[in-house]
């Protein structure tokens, strides 16, 4: 019987990009490829890259350099990069770097098997095109091997929305709705081999427009309808975009127990003049008054957010408004970070904010973010909530698993098994989780 082949996939950036590595190894399943913890005894390396972060390409090269040895103490090792770094740089990483066989972008995942195929005979191939068929297509026969009890499961790819920072547009490409009926069919299929909540994953998810039997559905169609597929318990989605939260979402939130009362919906900033100049196309006015309206419809909701940190321009005044924008917030999660440049985009060529100066806000920033989430974390000592089982802990007889506000708990002398959904009461408030017992 012939070995499998070792696949290791090494993974930058957002959660799309941990459900592409998901795609890519399921794609090169059918090939023989089992998943592998280390790169040292792989037949196959995939660095799936992110183009978010400033000189994102040249940490690639650094990485292929530390590749390239082991290429040459196994010459049938094949080396792959994949994701928007692959798609920026194209024919340019192979120029750079010969140990690469294959590029590949992120519209082009579904032609893996063909392009294994032709590295296998000592080809190299690049396909970096934005297909004209179906990118999904190859998501509607997945192998039934038992999942994890939370799984990413992605409706939409791309954003048209051109914000001067982000280089998803030129990556990414135009915004694509899988149809409706492909995600429901892959969500019963998830929950068949396990899954109990599914995350919907898109660039601008709340923009997803899926045909659907009577037309387009929108995400609060397409939630709705998930909620009714049996045994999926819990459903999620990120990311998204102010401009996109239509009415009948915010009412999902209050009317579909199996949205979890959980929203990650990014600002960046709270200065109307930086948000103009990132080109977001909301102020910050009509963010807040957007999130009174969800709060309304769901009062127990825990909010998350981005920031973006000595954006070009941005003076005192405009950080003091991000300031008192997360003050009045208060975010139980947040993600924030200095302004990187993204080589292509708009703010690229504009002015940067003294690097001192960015660093002292950013961490005025995230200490204001970090003292709302522990006081959000101590609010939730002595309640009851719920918490979906999705691994043993270190400790003998201890379960972790997340809440429905997506906080990670520790459920101390717990029978439930992986996959169980059981009700806690939480007994004390750490910096990065929560204790629970078992009731």
């Amino acid at each position: 019987m012939t070995a499998p082949k070792k696949l290791f996939i090494k993974t930058y950036g957002c959660q799309m990009n941990v459900y592409d590595s998901e795609r890519m190894a399921e794609a090169l399943g059918g090939q023989g490829y089992v998943e592998t913890s280390t790169a040292d005894d792989a037949d196959m390396i995939l660095l799936n890259t992110c183009h978010i972060r400033e000189k994102a390409a040249e940490k690639v090269y650094s990485e292929l350099g530390r590749l390239k040895p082991l290429k040459e103490l196994n010459p049938d090792l094949k080396i792959g990069v994949a994701g928007c770094v692959a798609q920026a740089e194209g024919e340019e990483i192979m120029r750079r770097q010969p140990a690469v066989d294959l590029v590949v972008g992120p519209q082009s995942y579904h032609r893996l098997p063909e392009m294994e195929t032709k590295i296998r005979k000592g080809e190299t191939a690049l396909d970096t095109d934005f297909p004209e068929e179906d990118k999904f297509e190859h998501l509607k026969s997945r192998p039934k091997a038992k999942r994890a009890p939370a799984a990413f499961l992605t409706v939409q790819e791309g954003c048209d929305k051109f914000c001067a920072f982000c280089v998803v547009p030129y990556t990414r490409g135009a915004e694509v709705s899988r149809p409706a009926s492909r995600v429901l069919q892959e969500a019963r299929d998830l929950v068949e081999r396990g899954v109990r909540e599914v995350t919907l994953l898109g660039q601008n998810v709340n923009a997803y427009h899926g045909a659907g039997d009577a037309g387009d559905m929108t995400l609060a169609q397409l939630i709705r309808a998930l909620a009714k597929v049996d045994g999926l318990e819990r459903i999620r989605y990120t990311t998204s975009h102010p401009n996109d939260m239509d009415d009948d979402l915010i009412a999902a939130h209050g009317e579909v127990p199996e949205l979890m009362p959980y929203l990650h919906l990014p600002v960046q900033s709270g200065s109307d003049r930086i948000l103009k100049r990132m080109n977001r196309s909301h102020t910050a006015d009509s963010y807040l008054r957007l999130l009174e309206r969800i709060r309304a419809a769901r009062p127990d909701i825990i909010l998350s957010g981005d920031f973006i940190v000595g954006f070009p321009e941005e003076t005192d005044a405009d950080f003091e408004a991000t300031m008192d924008l997360v003050r009045e917030v208060k975010y139980g999660y947040a993600y924030s970070f200095k302004y990187s440049t993204r080589p292509g985009t708009p703010a690229a060529e504009r002015a940067l904010v003294d690097a001192d100066v960015a660093d002292a806000r950013l961490q005025r920033l995230q200490a204001l973010i970090t003292g709302h989430q522990r006081e959000i974390q101590n609010s939730m000592v002595g309640r009851d909530v719920s918490v979906l089982i999705e691994r043993a802990g270190r400790e003998a007889g201890q379960m972790l698993g997340k809440s429905e506000y997506l906080h990670s708990v520790h459920i101390e002398n717990c029978t439930a098994q992986i996959g169980d959904i059981v009700n806690v009461r939480i007994a004390e408030a750490k910096t990065n989780s929560l204790t629970a017992r078992h009731l």
